[in-house]
């Protein structure tokens, strides 16, 4: 399956968070040539106002290690926007060491699913009012094989291990997607989430080993941001793209293991996220 081709977006407002650089930005201006009106969203302000200048849009500043953040983004862009399309959940990061946020949760679980649950529920009205509304997360295939203990999502029990709990927090995402798919049937909401492949990006920008392989000769078997949006943009179309359904790449698949299949995980996760986040229950 291929991007090329995508279907006019003139008209559609599309808004990408963690739009300032990476497969963030690669999306942004794929949308904004497509014909979208596209909401950047980002943490540096330097970075997110320069994308925002290069495709026409709004620039809209936001740390998602602070919900308070999240909160004010989503009142600014339902003030923006009385119609959202798309709401591309692309924000996310990795932290080599326990962190905790203004928030009092683990850094790497709080942005790359609190953050995003809390954004998603907060915009749902202004999503109910396109005839097509998308809401696509990026996740990652570290998900596999990855566990999400309830008692313990801010990873505060035994030792810390960085790869695990971005694993459990990209196994969330996978869980929020099929959730939130499950409570917004028979809406004209649809969710789904993707893999994008190995990037070169700066979402491990923690992490230095990482960081040195991008900057190999290695990294250049990685994928360029460019390649990495394609799924992103092909799911804010592509008519497969319901039911809560995941993307490697652009294929369709199954997600792997027990766990992100558990329809009874996803629903405890989704009550415990609505209590993490103070979101009004749906």
């Amino acid at each position: 399956m291929s991007v090329q081709g995508a279907p006019d977006l003139d008209g559609r407002t599309v808004v990408v968070t963690g739009a300032s650089s990476g497969i963030g930005a690669a999306a942004a201006r794929r949308f904004a040539a497509l014909g979208a009106e596209v909401a950047v969203v980002g943490r540096d302000p330097r970075k997110t106002a320069a994308v925002a200048d290069s495709v026409g849009g709004p620039a809209f500043t936001a740390d998602f290690a602070d919900l308070g953040d999240v909160r004010a983004l989503a009142a600014d862009l339902a003030d923006r926007f009385p119609r959202i399309d798309v709401l591309a959940n692309n924000a996310g990061g990795y932290r080599p060491e326990r962190v905790l946020t203004a928030d009092g949760h683990e850094w790497t679980f709080q942005v790359n699913h609190l953050a995003p649950f809390l954004l998603t529920n907060l915009l749902l009205d202004r999503l109910a009012r396109s005839p097509d509304a998308r809401v696509i997360s990026t996740g990652s295939m570290a998900y596999r094989g990855a566990a999400l203990d309830l008692d313990d999502l801010d990873a505060a029990e035994g030792r810390y291990r960085p790869m695990k709990v971005y694993g459990a927090a990209k196994l969330a995402t996978i869980l929020f997607t099929r959730e939130l798919a499950r409570r917004t049937e028979g809406t004209t909401v649809t969710a789904s989430a993707f893999h994008p492949g190995g990037v070169a990006s700066d979402v491990f920008r923690e992490k230095q080993v990482l960081n040195r392989l991008i900057g190999s000769p290695l990294g250049r078997l990685l994928l360029t941001p460019e390649q990495g949006a394609e799924p992103l943009v092909m799911l804010a179309t592509a008519p497969e793209a319901a039911d809560g359904a995941y993307f490697h790449r652009l294929r369709r698949e199954s997600p792997r293991g027990r766990h992100a299949t558990d329809p009874g995980l996803a629903r405890a996760l989704w009550e415990r996220s609505e209590r993490m986040t103070g979101v009004a229950a749906r």
